[in-house]
């Protein structure tokens, strides 16, 4: 049968709306006139929809001021004009928790101390000002860490008019430098000198078996680069010149705080780094590193007298914990005259030669290093060591604490040495990996209260510690490829300049080394004149 036109359904043709301009509607519907809209891209990343951890609740102070309805300023609203319009009707008294009313209390004390009375300089009137003000700011100006803004740092050599400024460094430049370095290209050129072997008795002492500190009436030769007949034997085997004690300087030259120099000469194609005959270089640093630095002036402890002590404490236990039995090299000690009253130290020296390599033109390193004494492993074989002394200086209340924690807490102790003299670890560890010792050993000395007579100088040895160089400066956060990369640095700045005399420089408390021109006849004048005052 077939179908009506009234048993189809009707189909009612949309209407169309063309938008010339670009896509989408022209005008919006009435029923969604009034929703907010806010453009969005499916770019964009989804946030959270809801907060069901409550901490907005928890902002109570702020609780008008979050946002109610999404995220977007489209959805900003704020309850400022509610709020504006409402009145509290009830007049009386709050009441406050015991919280609130014990720091009103405390409020109230505070407001209540007692106040000086001080005359203005510039005005000339009487201020009122509270006394807590000036107890917190003595507080706060007697702090450890002021200490060392606090302390006058002298400067190792007086910078004068007529030198010229080459080169200036900063340590920031060169803290991250790296230069590998192949130990296998290393050669000894000369060893010379005597060694006596390490007591080893002395590993055996401990804070209720001190033993004294004695006093040895030895010679230590402290000879500059330029003064040594065989650095000048090997004049041409290669570029630079130094000694293991002047190239640990400058390879630790970050760790620095307390001023140094050192004279650079150029002659040709080498490089002579040396040192002035009147200066403090060979003196041992005390706590340079630390909070609080010693006092510059004045007094038992101030960083000349600690400085002399520690290298008098070094001098004499490197030589006390020795045996008489030695070992000499091929060669005798070149600095020992036949007309030297005193006995000479027990030391022997290694010239050796290192290839310099990096980016630029390769150069030779001729060190002079030194080696304190020799030991005996339990299978017979002979290690080269290195002896240094750590001391304690600061007593508090006339107490020593290494007597009290050496033996139980021998790595705390540690710990505190290599954060107080963290510059002074670092250039013994360098010079022992210069010199190609085998281990370094370190004595804990302290001052005996009351002091000591006979040959005792006042000082106790508590104990001792044995390392390897090389695991001692992971240990201390040595990098020795910083190291070396460093010295090439300095290097290829000297080697870029004409020949002459120059002082490589290091302020006082600041991180920046400086090369300076020199006249030639610079310190000179005052080694004559220093002589002329002793022939008087």
């Amino acid at each position: 049968m077939p179908s009506t036109s009234e048993d189809k359904p009707d189909f009612v043709t949309p209407g169309v709306v063309n938008n010339s301009v670009g896509w989408g509607p022209i005008s919006i519907p009435e029923k969604y006139r009034d929703i907010p809209y806010q453009p969005f891209s499916k770019s964009d990343n989804l946030g959270q929809i809801t907060d069901w951890t409550g901490n907005l609740l928890q902002e109570r102070r702020y609780k008008y001021n979050h946002q109610q309805f999404g995220t977007g300023q489209h959805y900003s609203y704020f309850h400022d004009e509610d709020e504006s319009t409402f009145q509290l009707v009830d007049t009386s008294k709050p009441q406050r928790s015991l919280y609130q009313r014990s720091r009103a209390r405390y409020q109230n004390r505070r407001n209540q101390r007692p106040t000086q009375r001080v005359q203005d300089p510039k005005t000339g009137r009487m201020t009122v000002i509270p006394r807590y003000n000036n107890m917190r700011r003595n507080n706060w100006n007697n702090r450890g860490h002021d200490n060392k803004s606090q302390v006058k740092l002298k400067s190792s050599v007086e910078v004068r008019k007529d030198w010229e400024l080459q080169v200036e460094i900063e340590f920031s430049q060169i803290s991250k430098l790296h230069l590998s370095y192949p130990e296998k290209d290393i050669v000894n050129l000369v060893e010379c000198g005597t060694l006596e072997y390490y007591d080893k008795r002395y590993d055996r002492i401990t804070t209720k078996a001190e033993r004294p500190l004695a006093m040895t009436n030895r010679l230590f030769h402290y000879v500059s680069t330029t003064d040594d007949p065989i650095v000048r034997e090997l004049a041409k085997e290669g570029h630079v010149f130094a000694t293991d004690s002047i190239l640990a300087t400058i390879m630790t030259c970050p760790r620095s705080y307390y001023s140094w120099d050192i004279i650079i000469q150029r002659v040709g194609s080498r490089l002579f780094l040396d040192k002035r005959d009147d200066s403090d270089f060979d003196l041992l640093t005390v706590n340079e590193t630390a909070n609080e630095l010693p006092a510059s002036d004045g007094g038992s402890n101030s960083l000349n007298k600690l400085s002399l002590e520690a290298t008098y404490i070094n001098q004499n236990f490197s030589q006390q914990c020795l045996k008489r039995d030695t070992k000499a090299f091929k060669r005798p000690n070149p600095f020992v005259n036949d007309d030297d009253d005193n006995e000479p130290s027990s030391v022997a020296y290694r010239y050796r030669k290192f290839p310099l390599l990096g980016p630029g033109e390769p150069y030779t390193l001729i060190c002079r290093s030194e080696i304190d004494a020799v030991t005996t492993t339990a299978n017979g074989e002979e290690q080269l060591m290195n002896i240094k002394a750590l001391n304690e200086w600061d007593l508090k209340a006339g107490a020593s604490e290494w007597r009290q924690k050496l033996d139980t807490q021998r790595g705390d102790i540690l710990t505190t040495e290599m954060k107080n003299n963290k510059c002074k670890l670092a250039k013994w560890t360098v010079s022992s990996i210069l010199a190609g010792s085998d281990l370094l050993k370190f004595g804990y000395v302290t001052r005996s209260m009351p002091r000591s007579s006979g040959e005792s100088i006042g000082h106790s040895i508590l104990g001792t510690q044995q390392f390897y160089p090389k695991q001692f400066a992971a240990q201390i956060s040595l990098d020795m490829n910083n190291a070396w990369g460093i010295l090439r640095v300095i290097v290829d700045k000297c080697m870029a300049l004409k020949d002459g005399k120059y002082v490589l420089y290091k302020e006082p408390s600041k991180g920046i080394l400086r090369i300076y021109k020199v006249p030639l006849n610079t310190f000179e004048e005052d080694n004559e004149e220093s002589d002329e005052e002793e022939g008087k």
